[in-house]
């Protein structure tokens, strides 16, 4: 037997909403929600923990087993004030946040990692996501991060890539120390002291950091790297977007390796 919530100011909509809208929230409940069926059996077949599924029946047919803590049967005017991207699949789960540790992570002999200094647009991140999972690489390392790695805006244009990587979070010199106690050497994109990005090898153990578009990465990992690389700007403009130039870095280590 499942709750039936039809009113727009019940207190636990309200929490909803809070959630889809305030990091803060978040952060506080350990809590995040993810709309659509695809991204709901993403998250769910990559052990993600469903507090809370929340569907309308007129659109959404329940399926004879979920494993949910709560289910919660809504109308579709709910659906609609609480729905972040306007879809009419008609069901949004809440789901416990999954904090990998640095120690949790778990490596193949020669990883293929990218790493996230201080991105702030949610959009860049989440196409990153959706790149790491097309190549399937090992790891992805977001360091300093200026947004929240569960925005809603992130699991949207992740379209579930938030829930099939590997992924830490951490601050610039943590995540320095789990690399160079791995032995990986980063390669850092930037022009400064920089060789053109085919001009290594990258089928053994390598890091990819890329920073922001207008800042670029610090001077942390531009000192700290193994080379500095840079994309030829072949055309008037000065830079590309980053989540382009990781899927370009990327994809020529998985070149090199025979897209193993």
């Amino acid at each position: 037997m499942h709750k039936k919530i039809s009113s727009l100011q019940n207190p636990f909509i309200k929490q909803v909403l809070q959630l889809q809208e305030k990091s803060r929230t978040r952060k506080k409940e350990n809590l995040f929600v993810v709309e659509g069926t695809r991204e709901l059996t993403l998250a769910l077949q990559n052990q993600f923990v469903l507090q809370t599924l929340l569907f309308v029946p007129e659109i959404f047919s329940l399926p004879g087993e979920i494993n949910a803590i709560e289910i919660i049967e809504i109308t579709s005017d709910v659906f609609e004030k609480i729905a972040y991207r306007g879809s009419t699949e008609g069901v949004i789960g809440i789901f416990q946040q999954k904090s990998l540790l640095m120690e949790e992570v778990k490596l193949p002999e020669n990883p293929l990692i990218l790493l996230m200094e201080s991105i702030e647009k949610p959009g860049n991140v989440g196409a990153m996501l959706r790149t790491a999972d097309a190549a399937k690489i090992d790891l992805v390392l977001f360091a300093n991060p200026k947004t929240d790695l569960y925005n809603p805006n992130i699991i949207r244009s992740s379209v579930g890539g938030i829930f099939t990587n590997q992924i830490v979070v951490g601050s610039n010199d943590e995540i320095a120390t789990f690399l160079q106690q791995k032995n990986i050497p980063v390669y850092a994109a930037t022009l400064q002291n920089s060789n053109r990005y085919n001009e290594n090898n990258y089928t053994t153990s390598c890091c990819f950091a890329v920073g922001t578009e207008d800042v670029g990465l610090s001077y942390f990992w531009r000192n700290l790297a193994k080379q500095n690389i840079h994309i030829p700007m072949l055309g008037q403009v000065d830079s590309m977007n980053v989540s382009v130039a990781a899927a370009i870095l990327l994809y020529e280590a998985k070149r090199q390796r025979q897209f193993e």
